[in-house]
């Protein structure tokens, strides 16, 4: 049997007051940082749980599952965030059902996207995904590559670029976790420095969001911590 503060209001509670812990000891003011629950793998009864809390908005990082959950929850006013990897082939089902997409890596997928949302009559805002870990198994758009792909972006009027994302490396180094947060936050000072934008930042998960707030994260993506042992 769970103890009795094993309970998802507990979990939240706990969760937004380490966040705002992490946000007092960077000097940072805890409304600057948004926490994203991350749903995925979680049926919609948990969700359904979740919104009792005040919660409205969650990630999700399959289209499958964001399909079958929006379709399940379409009694409620929530917001959709897609933060796994994206295929292009998904595109159609993304312009319809998300919110709001953080995976963001590549111009197929832009133009993909761009298509779609027209033929819906939609804008998405988007965040562009940068990789910034040397682990193969991670997603993102080569750093090198931000300011040509932020160029390209601003001619797809479809998508509305709200800042950028990444994966910190999986280390027990905290300098080497908090190099992935820094290099993000340079690369959007230094794109913001060429008159793009780009007020968010999205950094941080269960295991590391303490580094990714000290680093200037506007948002961290929380799931374990909130919705329990998947």
């Amino acid at each position: 049997m769970g103890q009795p503060d094993d309970t998802l209001a507990a979990r939240w509670a706990a969760v937004r007051a380490r966040v705002d812990a992490a946000c007092r000891a960077a000097g940072r003011d805890p409304a600057e940082v948004a926490i994203l629950p991350v749903s995925k793998t979680f049926g919609p009864q948990a969700v359904r749980e979740a919104t009792a809390l005040g919660l409205a908005r969650f990630g999700e990082n399959k289209v499958q599952e964001l399909r079958d959950k929006s379709a399940a929850l379409a009694d409620l006013s929530l917001r959709w965030v897609l933060i796994g990897h994206l295929q292009t082939n998904k595109a159609k089902d993304a312009a319809r059902l998300a919110d709001e997409v953080q995976s963001l890596d590549r111009p197929e997928l832009a133009q993909a996207l761009h298509r779609r949302l027209e033929a819906e009559g939609r804008t998405l805002d988007v965040l562009v995904q940068v990789k910034t870990s040397p682990e193969e198994s991670k997603h993102g758009l080569p750093p090198h590559a931000l300011h040509g792909f932020l160029e390209h972006l601003a001619g797809l009027p479809s998508l509305r670029v709200r800042g950028l994302m990444t994966l910190a490396v999986q280390s027990d180094d905290p300098g080497a976790v908090r190099a992935c947060f820094r290099q993000l936050r340079e690369l959007r000072d230094a794109a913001q420095a060429c008159g793009h934008d780009l007020p968010r930042l999205s950094m941080g998960m269960s295991g590391d969001f303490p580094l990714a707030i000290a680093e200037g994260a506007t948002e961290v993506r929380i799931g374990t911590a909130i919705f329990g042992r998947r």
